[in-house]
């Protein structure tokens, strides 16, 4: 297929199921993982000055999948959880199951106990002296609420509120055990809700119960702040532990920013994402007089939704614009305007492996404006992706982000799964960092090979969709590059429909 064509039909009618299969994750070659993956030894971490860290997103723990079971993880506290999961699935569970997810539609299977804990113990090997894990959002399984509702078609909110916040304690739970005495940060995603994917009420008793639990090994003298800003919006500022000097990690909670957000009531509000972006400006102003170094986490990226855009057959080039991840562009603007503070931001929501850059002018080139973005690709096999964690790699004395490495499962059950190495991030793209700069020039890369033949864009492509290597990225490529490489609507649109003509 031609660059010429690829762009054609963006603009106008690409067909929707072709990008469907590949932007949701359904992909050729589902089960080619082990001849994809770049087999790399758990045992060899870089030879640099770097303390480690883990970073893991979308985990969507799936307490429902051995329904005999669900009556006890309810009426059971926390602490009972894991030996109820563990014991053996009962003699139904296949058939109860499948009943469930045709009841509750999902596109898939979300990450069940054999998963989650194969996962926790393959993340051990390569981190010792791990600094710090990161969760970057979505903690509980898709179609929650419906699938709680087919158990207890007579709860109240109050018993549905505590059994998502036990779901949640317990994904916490297991990390703090798999880890012990390393700090470990969680932001929220739309899942991660009492009252329904993307709607959340701030100030209320969710917030305030989750974030005792969040916030619960904090350092004293920041627990206190931590816990009320996360009463409030779900969001937080926490020093980032030594050795790492002088830096501050920042954690939003940006389901209020979402374009799908609504309150509990079912009604558009903008107050909580503003008085978070006010909160943000003050936290990176503080950082910049402070001559602190900030690490931004949260779980909807800022930026175009290429998925939805191309799917709904948005004309981009004929005067339509393209469909936002976020409901305005004001994160994106915030964090660039303190690009020279802000060092890195994670998020995920995607489910895939992806690059990210921010662009405070979109006519300059100057990068200590710009902000470099990692995508933290999913431990739920939803969409058919195989199960992956990050290893990041971390230049104590400046935070910068030297390597990282993301580690893949054999297969999508965690049942008997090997976690090979998948690739390194300087291996294959020949980068100093995940940097700004570092970013700008691989991105720059990218535009000016349209049709992906260099080895870094084929290497991207393979490691989008996590152990299920597909060509099907290669026909949206140059829209692909667009997208992440320019984060506001005019921007990708300038971009997409300069390569039209």
């Amino acid at each position: 297929m031609t660059r010429n064509f690829a762009v054609r039909n963006f603009c106008n009618a690409l067909a929707p199921a072709l990008v469907f299969l590949l932007l949701t994750g359904v992909a050729l070659a589902q089960n080619s993982h082990p001849a994809a993956v770049k087999q790399s030894s758990l045992q060899s971490p870089p030879a640099k000055a770097t303390v480690s860290a883990v970073l893991l997103s979308d985990i969507h723990f799936e307490p429902f999948w051995d329904p005999a079971k669900v009556p006890q993880l309810a009426a059971a506290p926390v602490d009972r959880w894991k030996a109820i999961l563990a014991a053996p699935p009962s003699s139904d569970q296949p058939q109860r199951f499948q009943a469930l997810q045709q009841s509750c539609p999902a596109r898939g299977v979300d990450t069940p106990f054999a998963l989650y804990d194969s996962a926790l113990k393959a993340m051990r090997k390569p981190t010792a002296g791990a600094a710090f894990v990161t969760v970057s959002g979505d903690l509980v399984s898709h179609s929650f609420d419906c699938k709680y509702n087919s158990f207890f078609p007579t709860h109240t909110p109050d018993s549905y509120r505590a059994f998502v916040k036990k779901t949640i304690d317990y994904v916490i739970d297991e990390l703090y055990a798999a880890f012990p005495g390393v700090p470990v940060y969680v932001a929220l995603g739309n899942n991660d809700s009492d009252c329904g994917d993307y709607r959340l009420d701030a100030r209320g008793e969710f917030l305030s119960a989750t974030g005792k639990e969040v916030t619960r090994n904090f350092p004293a003298v920041e627990r206190e702040n931590a816990q009320a800003s996360f009463a409030d919006g779900g969001y937080y500022s926490i020093a980032l532990p030594a050795p790492i000097e002088n830096a501050r990690l920042l954690v939003l909670n940006d389901i209020f920013m979402s374009k799908n957000y609504k309150s509990c009531a079912g009604k558009e509000d903008s107050t909580a994402a503003d008085a978070q972006l006010k909160w943000l400006g003050q936290q990176l102003a503080e950082a910049r007089v402070q001559k602190e170094k900030v690490w931004v986490m949260g779980h909807i990226p800022p930026g175009v939704d290429l998925h939805a855009t191309v799917t709904k057959m948005v004309d981009v080039c004929g005067g339509q614009k393209p469909i936002m991840f976020l409901s305005s562009e004001k994160l994106a603007d915030e964090l660039t305007e303190f690009g020279d503070v802000t060092e890195l931001a994670i998020f995920a929501h995607t489910h895939m492996d992806e690059l990210h850059l921010l662009k405070s002018d979109k006519q300059s080139t100057v990068p200590e404006s710009d902000v470099a973005i990692k995508l933290v690709s999913s431990i739920s096999p939803i969409n058919g992706n195989h199960p992956s964690f990050t290893i990041a790699e971390i230049d104590p004395a400046t935070a910068k982000l030297k390597d990282y490495r993301v580690y893949a499962a054999s297969n999508q059950s965690g049942i008997d799964a090997t976690w090979p190495e998948e690739y390194d991030f300087t291996r294959s793209y020949h980068q100093a960092g995940v940097t700004a700069a570092s970013l700008s020039k691989l991105l720059n890369e990218f535009s000016q090979d349209p049709s992906a033949k260099t080895q870094a864009s084929q290497d991207y492509i393979r490691d989008f969709f996590v152990g299920a290597p597909s060509t099907l990225l290669n026909l949206v490529w140059p829209q692909y590059v667009c997208a992440i490489s320019n984060d506001s609507a005019e921007a990708f649109k300038a971009c997409v429909c300069s390569a039209a003509h």
